[in-house]
């Protein structure tokens, strides 16, 4: 039987870009260019390589976001992955970490699953809970937080290292992992890829097809929300020390009325 895996990848905001805030106080992504989660590269890089030493497996990415979203699709498509799902619902907007992980879950549970990985967090809103709210909510066991992962006579395997030591993790399949920017750079997409990926089937489901209220996600279903927001200041010109014999002196001053030391 064909080892399914489910790879959740997230459209977000380039962090090089011009970020702020919309009037509901949710991210304006209309004035910046989105593309897939660097840490999600390494979930489906990881993906990937799993699928490579089974027998037989097929790997599915799936997103959660607007239209522009089916571009971080397609990026992990001409890496390699199989098949995409994207959600995407007007009513969507604005959902939590919390909201999001109920329609990952709904659309996991449809698409059918035996491992579901996910990177350490996303590089927007980087809460890094996702992966363990959706093992709650599908029922199934999490290793989470891996530098090395690897599925065998289903079993996955999993090393998760800490400040001062490391752990070996086991879990019975199906089960959720998310992996760690540590666990192995991720491939770069070729031209036969990036061809390939046009002809990959890509499914769209709405809210309606996971049969979700739309009062359980968006703004109206959030668990958290951002009361007040205010533009990051504009760079000071720094403060120039001379050295002449008072130097070190002058700097620590300075440092010590900005309370560095």
């Amino acid at each position: 039987m064909s080892l399914r895996i489910v790879v959740t990848v997230k459209y977000v905001p380039d962090a090089t870009g011009d970020r702020h805030f919309a009037d509901d106080l949710t991210v304006d992504r209309d004035d910046v260019d989105g593309l897939l989660s660097e840490l999600d590269e390494y979930a489906v890089e990881q993906a990937l390589q799993i699928a490579e030493n089974a027998d037989d497996a097929e790997v599915t990415v799936l997103t959660v976001g607007p239209e522009d979203a089916k571009d971080a699709l397609r990026k992990a498509l001409s890496m390699g992955a199989d098949k995409a799902i994207h959600v995407e619902d007007d009513d969507l907007h604005g959902t939590d970490a919390i909201g999001t992980s109920l329609v990952l879950a709904k659309a996991i549970e449809k698409a059918g699953y035996d491992l579901v990985v996910s990177g350490m967090a996303s590089t927007d809103g980087t809460a890094g809970v996702v992966p363990a709210l959706l093992a709650e909510r599908l029922g199934v066991p999490q290793v989470t937080l891996l530098s090395e992962v690897s599925v065998e006579d289903g079993v996955v395997t999993g090393r998760r290292d800490g400040d001062t030591a490391s752990e070996q993790l086991q879990a019975q399949l199906p089960a959720v992992v998310s992996v760690t920017d540590q666990s192995g750079e991720a491939r770069y997409p070729s031209f036969k890829g990036i061809m390939a990926a046009k002809k990959k089937p890509v499914e769209s489901w709405d809210l309606s097809d996971l049969e979700i209220d739309a009062e359980e996600v968006g703004l109206e279903g959030a668990w958290t929300k951002v009361e007040t927001a205010a533009e990051r200041p504009a760079r000071t010109a720094g403060t120039i020390v001379k050295d002449e014999g008072e130097g070190g002196k002058q700097l620590a001053e300075f440092l010590a009325s900005q309370k560095f030391i």
